[in-house]
Formats: structure tokens, C-alpha cells, sequence
């Protein structure tokens, strides 16, 4: 029985529920001994696809809480939803790989499908496609606020209210939602652990009562003893709205901005099947709230979520992650692109770079063109790689560091053409302020530009 994102606010309060039946094992950075009911927590880089095979080697059940990973690089060019995609897929491919039964997924409440969701609810919805993409049955449950003190959306609410005595509320304050009681949640992950008739569906989780943004705070404002004045205005302006968080509670732009961009959807529950299913009457809203307001005196220091949402681990070495999302033309998979890229680079930069592929292992090499300088040369990994998986490990060139274990990826996710080109763990040579102003924003240029020559299907071989 393994958690990924064991550490984390649902992740700790689920490790003892899950004890009573199962001998939890936790996902972490590195190797350490286990707390919070887990038995042990074994070091693991979700981004990492062998990283992954590795730690659920042998699980017969997995539950999957992980949002917003960073990697533990110095730099990182990546959208959150691309990492994302990165460590479901990972998580996926390993689970397959391993013969785990069941994944548990906790993701978000939906809005209505007609709706144009925002960057953070699709992010949600793809994981919950990809974590399914291999055969693996995916129990989903879906929930809104999780109602919990030491939770992130919590404390940007306690933080708002405690500070502001007078409330500017935009028009996503009227928008109406479910939140969750933590205890709630916990308790329906570790049933549908254990549930074979849940097995493959997807449940919404909430509590009774439909309540809009701003009746939260007002509540939360009576519950705390705190007399607030809430104005509203006739807008609803993201961008402000982000900076207005974060400046008045402290919350990191990585954590307040995905937050901030959903709140224009109405998120309800459907239905309360797992509910029923296990014979549990859901917490009601006004005991959730009231026992995470007793339960924030207790916590004490700096709020657990604001220190890591959106950090990444400390970087050992001067590494780079990045990572691009292309669209494909149609009857394209990711091993086309990988030995697209090539071509379509002597083509674009012909004038500056000559590419070099040896015909011996396939080793691909990017050389000045005046002086034959190899730059940076790449070295296939056959055993790693396939249709929807190409992987180069970088094996050299002026601008790596010798003895690294930089790699090249191109990996088809989605299963809809969208394709993802990784860079992990580079070590450039150059000195870093001097990377950062030269080879990482011409990495950046390059990669965007292929892209958009892949799609319009003016890529050499494309004709």
C-alpha cells in the first residue's frame, strides 16, 4: 500500500486511517523512517520514470494526492500543469509496470462541461485521464475545499479575515461551492482503497451545504469573534486578485494564482454515492469550519502549506529542468518527433549549427558550423524508449558538464498528439549567470519554435 504525496495536508491525516488495515508505505524525497501511521517513506522522484518503477515495485494498492510538484533543480522552465502531466503519466506507467490493483485519485470538484475550465481544474481533469491511461482502475473522488487547519486554502482564508477588517470582495466571492471536511476525505480514501465496487468510478465528496465564497469568510468571521465589514465591488479581475492574496496573506503567486483562476467556476457536488456507500453522514459545513478554526490555535509558527506549496526541494547541483508541450499532426507519435527535431534544427539554425547523427549507436551531435565545435551531444537510450517515449541521455559537448546525468525526453501523454519535450537534471558548464542570459533562453526560443513548426506541419519531413 503506497501514498504518493504522503507528506502533504491530506497525506498526513490519511497515514493513521490507513494503518487500521493496511501497512502504508509514503513517497518522499529520501529515504527515511516512517511517522504519521506510514511504515516507512521511501525516496522517490515522481519526475523521474525510473524513480517511479522503483518505488511502487511491488504495491498491490496506490493512492495518488500529488499537486503542483516542483523538481529539485536549481532552474526550472515548466508550467505546473506540464509537471503535472509528467508525474501522473510516470505514476501510471509505473503502476502498470508493477501490477498495482487500484489507484486512488483525490482530485478536484468540476465545473459544468460546458465551461471552459481554468489552467488549475484541467490540470486536475488530465491527471485523473492519464493516471487511467494504462488499464490501471482509477477510483477518483472529488472534492472542493478540504476544510482543514493546516490546509492551504484554509489559511488563505483565516489569513484574509484575521488581517482585513474591512473585506473588498470581488465578484468571485458570490461564486458557490462545496467545501469538505478533512476527516471527511480521509475517511473515503481509505474506503475506496479497500472497495472493489467502487473500483474505476469517479465520486464527488462534499459536504450538505452549497455555499458561495463569500458566506465562508462571513462564517469564518463569526467563528473567529472577528467583526468585518465585507464591500463589494462589480468586478472580477484575476491578475488583482492574485497580488491582493498574496499580498495580504503571505501566500506564494504559485499557490494563489491556480486558486485564484478557478474561483470563477461554480463547483457542486453531484451526487454522494461513496457517501452512502460506505454509510457515512458527511461532516455539515458549519462543524467542519468550527473544528478547523479550534484546530488553528494549535498549530502555532509558520503555516505548514505556505512553506512548501510551489518550493521544490534544495538543488545538490547546479541542475536545469524544462519542459515544452507541442501538438502533433495526426498519425504522429513522440519517437517521430525525437527524430524530427534534428532535422527540422539544420534546417532552422543551418546557419549557424550543423547536425551531426552517427550512424554506429545514433548519437546525435549539434556543432558550430564555423568551427565544428560540438556543443552538446546526445546518446539514444533504446532500452528506455518507444513509440510514445524517446529518451537521449546527454553525453556530452561544450556546454555540459562532464559526468552528468542530463537527459533529452520527447513523451506523448494524453493520448491526443500532445507531446512533451523534458530536460532533466542538465548540468550546463557555462557559469550560470551566464547560461541563465544565453544557452537557457535560447533552449526556451528553440523548443517553442519547433513547436509551432511541428503543428503547422512545416517541419521537413512534415511535407
Amino acid at each position: 500500500m503506497l501514498v504518493a504525496g504522503a507528506s502533504g495536508f491530506v497525506g498526513r491525516a490519511l497515514g493513521p486511517v490507513l494503518a487500521r488495515a493496511f501497512r502504508p508505505v509514503g513517497l518522499s524525497r529520501k529515504d527515511r523512517p516512517g511517522s504519521n501511521g506510514y511504515e516507512r517513506f521511501v525516496q522517490c522522484d515522481l519526475l523521474s520514470l525510473e524513480d517511479t518503477e522503483r518505488a511502487l515495485a511491488g504495491a498491490r494498492y496506490a493512492v495518488y494526492l500529488v499537486h503542483s510538484m516542483m523538481p529539485a533543480s536549481r532552474l526550472t522552465h515548466a508550467s505546473f500543469d506540464d509537471l503535472d502531466l509528467i508525474c501522473a503519466d510516470n505514476f501510471a506507467r509505473a503502476a502498470k509496470k508493477a501490477g498495482v490493483e487500484r489507484i486512488v485519485y483525490l482530485g478536484g470538484l468540476m465545473a459544468d462541461e460546458h465551461d471552459a475550465l481554468s489552467d488549475h481544474l484541467q490540470s486536475r481533469l488530465d491527471v485523473e485521464r492519464v493516471l487511467g491511461s494504462t488499464g490501471v482502475p482509477v477510483t477518483v473522488l472529488r472534492a472542493g475545499l478540504v476544510l482543514g487547519a493546516a490546509g492551504s486554502s484554509y489559511q488563505i482564508l483565516s489569513r484574509l479575515v484575521r488581517r482585513l477588517p474591512v473585506m473588498i470582495c470581488p465578484t468571485w466571492t458570490h461564486t458557490k461551492t462545496q467545501a469538505v471536511a478533512l476527516s471527511d476525505v480521509v475517511s473515503l480514501l481509505a474506503f475506496a482503497v479497500g472497495d472493489e465496487a467502487s473500483s474505476g468510478g469517479v465520486f464527488d465528496v462534499a459536504a450538505p451545504e452549497v455555499v458561495s465564497y463569500l458566506e465562508i469568510m462571513k462564517r469564518f468571521a463569526a467563528l473567529a469573534g472577528k467583526r468585518r465589514a465585507f464591500v463589494g465591488v462589480p468586478l472580477f479581475s484575476p491578475g488583482l486578485s492574485r497580488l491582493w492574496l498574496s499580498l495580504i496573506t503571505g501566500a506564494p503567486r504559485a499557490l494563489a494564482g491556480p486558486l485564484v483562476e478557478s474561483l470563477r467556476h461554480e463547483m457542486t457536488a453531484r451526487d454522494d454515492a461513496l457517501a452512502r456507500a460506505a454509510r457515512l453522514t458527511p461532516t455539515s459545513f458549519e462543524d467542519a469550519l468550527a473544528a478547523s478554526v479550534a484546530e488553528e490555535a494549535s498549530l502555532g509558527g509558520e503555516a505548514f502549506a505556505f512553506a512548501v506549496a510551489g518550493a521544490s526541494a534544495p538543488a545538490s547541483r547546479s541542475t536545469v529542468t524544462s519542459v515544452q508541450r507541442m501538438k502533433l499532426p495526426p498519425g504522429r507519435d513522440a519517437s517521430w518527433a525525437a527524430a524530427e527535431y534534428p532535422r527540422w534544427l539544420s534546417g532552422a539554425l543551418g546557419w549557424l549549427l550543423r547536425v551531426v547523427t552517427d550512424p554506429a549507436d545514433g548519437s546525435v551531435s549539434f556543432r558550430l558550423r564555423v568551427l565544428g565545435l560540438a556543443l552538446l551531444v546526445l546518446l539514444p537510450v533504446p532500452a528506455a524508449s518507444g513509440p510514445d517515449r524517446f529518451l537521449y541521455r546527454v553525453a556530452g559537448g561544450a556546454l555540459a558538464r562532464r559526468d552528468q546525468t542530463g537527459t533529452f525526453e520527447v513523451r506523448g501523454v494524453k493520448g491526443d498528439g500532445t507531446v512533451l519535450t523534458i530536460v532533466r537534471d542538465f548540468e550546463p558548464s557555462l557559469p550560470w549567470w551566464i547560461y541563465r542570459a544565453t544557452q537557457a533562453v535560447a533552449h526556451e526560443w528553440i523548443m517553442h519554435a519547433f513547436g509551432r513548426a511541428i503543428a503547422r506541419g512545416t517541419a521537413p519531413s512534415s511535407h
